[in-house]
């Protein structure tokens, strides 16, 4: 018998249950609110970063180690390597091309220049694969006069601090110099679009090729490749330096890109994605949910057999706060957080946040509460679950994919 399930949310975590459920023949429907947080994602997927702040150099050696609280111990570390692996085999299939391994991280750069532990990076893009042996001759960055969301000193400072030689080259095009002419922001989203043709890429390279002559890698702003990774192999295959790019202050394109290709992909299996319509409010009666309301005005309830939550944190306004509490935004449900207000924050912007780590109430099956009671239909996967904190523990987009992937299959299982 057919199956149907609404997803709340078409972020990263939602368009990952989405696909997995679509492939296995189910009816998906994902309901998206605005923009998501891949718009942050510099061309990286983090399985676990670190451990009270030390780093994490083999994942699926240290998920054994983790609270039971933690996602991963949720649905059962014994499960991680092999929803890892589908979990690659998704995005491989998406069109998305990453190269990486769950049993041993590698280092990215970020747009400061710090190195920071990954599972999987994007093909075209900058990473070490050994931070305590570093060979490579020398790096160019290669820097866009006018464009301010690469911090070039700051990236070279970095990559000195970890042993390369770098020289940092200014360079301009013709198109470039047309843009910042004109009243639009040169920003990398922007910039993508006015040099995804054949005669920028060739006018870029051309310089590339005449100021770099010196490099053993050229490091390129990502600023190409917004929907697919096109021009990024063009410009490779001009260049006549090995070319890898290096994450930029968001827009990221890199986020763009895999989010466009996801939900391309999960609408070619035949997934409805309905962009601009957030989930606003459900019935529950009888340990089960009922139905979805929207924000539309006038809408009809959404109807389904499952329902997965998938709305995020604090930043896309899954969880929010006030006065009395922390809130699930959408069916209140409870929530895994100190009562004590006193309690949510710490003095000191990089100290460890408490907030940081709260989310909605769940089982072993990531079914979600409410009032105590649990909600038999309902699953909530990614960045609104509690118990971990993906900012100092580097773990959120691999918690946002394998918790998706577990909870399609509990549910495919009817669990």
């Amino acid at each position: 018998m057919s199956q149907s399930t609404i997803i709340m949310g078409g972020g990263l975590s939602g368009l990952t249950c989405g696909i997995a459920l679509a492939k296995q023949g189910h009816a998906v429907t994902i309901l998206a609110g605005g923009l998501s947080t891949l718009l942050f994602n510099g061309g990286s997927m983090e399985l676990l970063g670190a451990i009270d702040g030390q780093p994490v150099t083999s994942p699926l050696q240290a998920v054994s180690t983790l609270p039971a609280s933690h996602p991963y111990s949720k649905i059962g570390h014994q499960r991680i390597a092999s929803l890892a692996d589908q979990a690659r085999t998704l995005l491989d299939d998406a069109g998305i091309g990453m190269t990486g391994d769950a049993a041993a991280n590698h280092w990215r750069i970020s747009p400061m220049g710090v190195a920071k532990p990954a599972w999987l990076t994007l093909n075209e893009y900058f990473k070490i694969d050994d931070i305590n042996n570093i060979s490579v001759n020398k790096l160019y960055i290669m820097a866009v006069r006018g464009y301010f969301d690469q911090p070039n000193g700051m990236l070279a400072q970095g990559l000195r601090q970890l042993g390369f030689d770098v020289e940092v080259v200014e360079f301009t095009t013709s198109d470039i110099t047309a843009l910042r002419r004109s009243p639009t922001e040169m920003r990398s989203t922007t910039l993508a679009k006015r040099l995804q043709g054949s005669s920028a890429l060739h006018r870029i390279a051309e310089q590339i090729n005449s100021l770099a002559t010196g490099a053993g890698i050229v490091l390129f702003p990502a600023i190409l490749g917004q929907h697919d990774d096109d021009s990024i192999r063009t410009l490779q295959s001009l260049v006549n330096k090995p070319l890898k790019l290096v994450a930029t202050l968001p827009p990221a394109t890199s986020g763009m890109r895999i989010h466009a290709q996801l939900m391309h992909y999960f609408m070619m299996l035949g997934g409805a994605y309905i962009a601009g319509e957030p989930a606003a409010s459900g019935v529950i009666e009888d340990g089960k949910l009922l139905g979805i309301k929207t924000a539309k005005p006038g809408s009809s309830p959404y109807k389904a057999d499952n329902y997965v939550l998938a709305t995020g944190s604090f930043v896309s306004r899954g969880l929010t706060a006030n006065h009395n509490g922390i809130h699930e935004t959408v069916l209140d449900l409870d929530i895994d957080a100190d009562p004590d207000r006193e309690q949510w924050t710490r003095f000191g912007v990089m100290q460890p946040q408490a907030y940081w780590t709260y989310g909605v109430t769940t089982d072993e099956h990531l079914r979600c509460f409410k009032q105590g009671k649990p909600i038999s239909n309902l699953h909530a996967i990614g960045s609104i679950l509690s118990g971990h904190n993906a900012i100092k523990m580097g773990d959120g987009t691999g918690v946002s994919m394998l918790t998706a992937l577990a909870v399609a299959q509990d549910i495919i299982d009817g669990k």
